[in-house]
């Protein structure tokens, strides 16, 4: 029994191979993370700038600039980590087949339209709240958590 703990401890803690991170990311540069990031740096942007109707034209040009910096890294950070993720939970052999499907020309096009897509899908349902939906369900069927959380 200590044998087999010791070799899932051994197991788990392995690092991804080389080509396993390369391909990994070779994935999430294609994903919908990758996809999403652009649409939420756009929609956060603008957001923080309609938030705020004192800056000037300039302010309003030197705070989108700063919004691409930061997204910039924070992207890389992300796809990153995405990377690290495929290469934990999937095989080279599996990647391999999957990285070979991104390539296709079919799966380009998926992918130009994937911003179009997550714009039009997320202003189809609006705003989500999902704690507070669940909240509401519970409480019509239990008469618990009826109130607003503090």
């Amino acid at each position: 029994m200590i044998a087999l703990a010791l070799i899932l401890a051994a197991q788990s803690s392995a690092q991804p191979t080389a080509e396993a991170l390369a391909l990994g990311r070779d994935l999430a540069e294609k994903g919908t993370l990758a996809a999403m990031l652009p649409v939420l740096e756009q929609q956060e942007t603008a957001a923080m700038i309609a938030a705020h109707p004192e800056l000037s034209a300039a302010d309003k040009a030197a705070l989108t600039t700063t919004a691409h910096q930061v997204f910039t890294a924070g992207r890389d950070r992300l796809l990153a980590a995405d990377a690290r993720s495929y290469a934990d939970h999937l095989s080279v052999a599996d990647l391999r087949v999957l990285v070979a499907a991104s390539n296709t020309p079919a799966a380009a096009r998926l992918r130009a339209a994937m911003p179009a897509i997550i714009v039009q899908t997320t202003s189809a349902i609006g705003a989500v709240d999902f704690k507070g939906e669940v909240a509401a369900a519970f409480c019509k069927s239990s008469g618990k958590l009826c109130q607003p959380a503090q």
